[in-house]
C-alpha cells in the first residue's frame, strides 16, 4: 500500500510545494538524452513531475505509480495529457517495449521484500524493448543516511497557494537490520491538522542489487555515483539482452548472434 503522503489527497496536494527542488531529476533527463530514449517507463511516478518534464522534451511516456491521490495531482499538470498515466504496481501495465525504464528518488527502495523487488524488476525487464535500458539510484547503506532524519535537521515550512502555511518534519521509528521505519509530521496552519505518513526503505548494498537485477535477467553495464550526491547513492544502469542472446538448452551453451 502506498504511504499516506503519497495516498492522502490533502498530503499529495503539498508533496510538490514541500519539495520545490527537484534537480535530482537532472541525472536522470542527462541519462535519457545518453542514450537517446524516445520511449520511458517510469515506474513510481508519484506526482508526476519528471514524467512531465520528459514529455515536454517531446518524449512518449508512460507514468505508474499506486497512489491515485499522487497521480490525481499529477494529471492537473502542464503537458500532463502528453503522458499515458496508469494507477497500480507493474502488474497493471498495458504492452509496452520501451528504450527506458526509471525509478528516481526513494522507489528502488520502497520495495522491502526480495519478492516484491523482484516482481517490479522482471516488471521493469517485460516493458523493455530488446536492448532497452533500466536505470534506479538507491541509498549506499554504509552513509548511513537515516542518521540524519530527524526534525531538528528536516524541519521545513511553505505557505502553500490555497491551503497556507504546512510545516513537516522527519522522525526515524526504528532501525532493523537493512530496514529503516521513519515518520513525516504534517502541520497545517490553516486549521491546526496533523497529519502522518509511516514509511520503511529497504537499503540494499551494490552486491545485492547487482545479484537482484542480474537475478532478474537483466545485465548490469555499470553502477555509477550519483554526480548530485557523491558518495551517498548507486546509480544501476542495465540493460535487457537483445534477441540475439539465447540460452540453448539442449546444448548447454549460450549463443550470441
Amino acid at each position: 500500500m502506498p504511504d499516506a503522503a503519497f495516498s492522502d489527497p490533502r498530503l499529495a496536494e503539498v508533496y510538490d510545494p514541500l519539495d520545490p527542488d527537484r534537480s535530482d531529476l537532472d541525472v536522470y533527463a542527462a541519462i535519457a538524452d545518453e542514450l537517446g530514449a524516445r520511449t520511458v517507463l517510469d515506474i513510481g511516478c508519484g506526482t508526476g513531475t519528471f514524467a512531465c518534464l520528459l514529455a515536454g522534451r517531446g518524449l512518449t511516456v508512460t507514468a505508474l505509480d499506486p497512489a491515485a491521490a499522487s497521480v490525481d495531482v499529477a494529471r492537473r499538470k502542464p503537458g500532463a495529457d502528453l503522458v499515458d498515466w496508469v494507477v497500480g504496481d507493474v502488474g497493471a501495465l498495458p504492452p509496452l517495449a520501451v528504450d527506458l525504464v526509471t525509478m528516481t528518488a526513494n522507489v528502488a527502495q520502497v520495495f522491502l521484500t526480495d519478492a516484491g523487488w523482484d516482481a517490479t524488476l522482471r516488471g521493469a525487464r517485460g516493458a523493455l524493448r530488446p536492448g532497452g535500458r533500466l536505470v534506479f539510484e538507491s541509498r549506499d547503506p554504509a552513509r548511513r543516511a537515516w542518521e540524519e532524519w530527524d526534525r531538528a535537521r528536516s524541519c521545513t515550512t511553505a505557505d502553500v497557494p490555497g491551503i497556507g502555511p504546512v510545516e513537516t518534519w522527519v522522525d526515524v521509528l526504528d532501525v532493523r537490520g537493512d530496514l529503516v521505519a521513519f515518520r513525516w509530521t504534517f502541520v497545517f496552519g490553516s486549521d491546526g491538522a496533523v497529519l502522518t505518513s509511516d514509511s520503511t526503505l529497504r537499503f540494499r548494498t551494490r552486491a545485492q542489487l547487482v545479484a537482484s537485477v542480474t537475478a532478474a535477467g537483466l545485465v548490469v553495464e555499470e553502477v555509477r555515483d550519483a554526480p548530485d550526491r557523491p558518495g551517498r547513492e548507486f546509480v544501476v544502469l542495465a540493460h535487457r539482452p537483445d534477441r540475439g542472446s539465447t540460452v540453448l538448452a539442449e546444448h548447454g551453451h549460450r549463443c550470441d548472434r
